[in-house]
C-alpha cells in the first residue's frame, strides 16, 4: 500500500523533502502558505557552498559538502523535469585575504575541495550557484511532474492526533489525513504549531541584500570577504549581502543596514561606486547553533519527521538533506551518520 506524506513547509526543504519521497513511490501532498517575503529559500543568494567552507563543524561541513558534491546531477534532474531554469552555475568564489590560508588550503585537501591560493587569496573552482526565486519555481514544477500534490496558500492550523501518531492535518483548505508528516517550516520552526512542541534552538535570523543592475560591474565569479559576498547573475544582475540579525520576524529593511552593504560593495567593487541598487529584500533564515538542523523523528509522534533548522545553507544542504531524510523515513541505511542532527542533539546545543 502506498504510504501517503503531508509535507508542511513549501521552501527548499519542504519541496526537496517533497521530491525525494515522491521519487521512492510515496503519495506526496504539499502545504505551501506562500508567503514569499520572509522565507529564506526565496530571498537567498543561492550561493552552494558554506561561506567560508573551513570554518564550520565537521557535522556542518559534512552534511554541506554532500549537498554541493550532489547539486550538478540534482539540478539536472530539477531543470529536466520543470519548464523553469534554477540556472544552476558552477562559477566558482574567490575568498579574500584568508587569514590563514595555509590552514584552509589543508581543510580543503583533506576535504578533496579543489582549491588555489595566491597572495593570500584562496580560489575554488567548483563552487556553484542557483538563483533562488527560480530554484523555487523549478522544484516546484519538477514535484507536480512527480505527481505530488502543492496546496498554494495553505496555511496548517493544528492536527488530529491519536496516541502518538498524528492522522489528520488541519489547514485552513480543509482536513488532510496522511501516514506520515514532514514539518519543514524554517524559521518559525521554533514556533509551537498546534499541539506540536516547537523545534528546540531554532530562531528568526534575518538578512537584508542589495540587487545592482546590468552594467554596473563585470564580475564572473562569487566574490568572498569576512563574510560579506557579491553575487553577479548570468543576466548581468549583481547581489551584495548579506547581514545575520536576530531581529525577531521583522522580515524589512532598514537604512542602516543597506548603507552598511553598499559601502562594502563599493569597496570590494570600485565601479559600484557609480550605481545605485535597483531593490532590496529581507529573509527569515531558520537560525540554529553551529548551522546544524534537525532531521529526526519528533520525540512525541512516531509518525512526525522534522527537516528545518539548516540557518544559512538550506539550499546547499538540501538535496544531501532531503536523502538522509528519506532514509530515515523509510528505515533504510542512512548515507551518514544523522546522530548530529537529531532532535536530542539540538536540544543540548547551545546559543553563543
Amino acid at each position: 500500500m502506498t504510504q501517503r506524506v503531508f509535507v508542511i513547509g513549501g521552501g527548499a526543504l519542504g519541496l526537496s523533502a517533497a521530491i525525494e519521497l515522491a521519487r521512492r513511490g510515496m503519495s506526496v501532498v504539499l502545504a505551501d502558505r506562500g508567503q514569499q517575503d520572509g522565507g529564506s529559500s526565496w530571498a537567498g543568494a543561492g550561493i552552494l557552498s558554506t561561506l567560508p567552507p573551513w570554518i564550520y563543524a565537521e557535522e556542518t561541513s559534512r552534511l554541506a559538502l554532500a549537498g554541493m558534491r550532489a547539486w550538478p546531477s540534482w539540478a539536472e534532474e530539477i531543470e529536466q523535469a520543470a519548464n523553469t531554469s534554477p540556472e544552476f552555475w558552477i562559477c566558482g568564489m574567490q575568498v579574500l585575504q584568508e587569514k590563514d590560508s595555509r590552514a584552509a588550503m589543508e581543510w580543503c585537501r583533506m576535504h578533496e575541495l579543489p582549491a588555489e591560493t595566491e597572495s593570500g587569496n584562496i580560489w575554488l573552482p567548483s563552487v556553484s550557484q542557483v538563483r533562488n526565486p527560480r530554484l523555487l519555481k523549478a522544484m516546484n514544477e519538477a514535484a507536480l511532474s512527480l505527481g505530488v500534490r502543492v496546496l498554494q496558500d495553505c496555511t496548517v492550523t493544528g492536527f488530529k492526533t491519536e496516541n502518538d501518531r498524528i492522522v489528520i492535518a488541519q489547514t485552513t483548505e480543509g482536513e488532510h489525513p496522511a501516514d506520515l508528516f514532514v514539518l519543514a517550516t524554517g524559521a518559525w520552526s521554533g514556533l509551537p504549531l498546534g499541539n506540536v512542541l516547537p523545534v528546540p534552538n531554532v530562531r528568526p535570523m534575518r538578512g537584508q541584500m542589495l540587487l545592482y543592475p546590468p552594467g554596473s560591474h563585470t564580475l564572473d565569479h562569487i566574490v568572498l570577504h569576512d563574510g560579506f559576498y557579491l553575487v553577479p547573475r548570468r543576466d548581468g544582475h549583481l547581489l551584495a549581502g548579506s547581514t545575520i540579525e536576530d531581529a525577531g520576524f521583522e522580515a524589512v529593511n532598514t537604512p542602516e543596514a543597506l548603507g552598511t552593504l553598499h559601502k562594502k560593495a563599493c569597496q570590494l567593487l570600485p565601479s559600484l561606486k557609480n550605481h545605485n541598487p535597483v531593490k532590496s529584500w529581507a529573509g527569515l533564515r531558520p537560525g540554529s547553533p553551529d548551522n546544524l538542523p534537525v532531521i529526526d523523528r519528533h520525540p512525541d509522534f512516531e509518525n512526525l519527521w522534522i527537516h528545518t533548522g539548516h540557518f544559512r545553507y538550506g539550499v546547499t544542504m538540501a538535496p544531501a538533506s532531503s536523502r538522509l531524510l528519506a532514509e530515515l523515513m523509510t528505515g533504510n541505511m542512512p548515507f551518514l551518520d544523522p546522530s548530529p542532527y537529531s532532535w536530542q542533539a539540538a536540544a543540548g546545543r547551545q546559543w553563543t
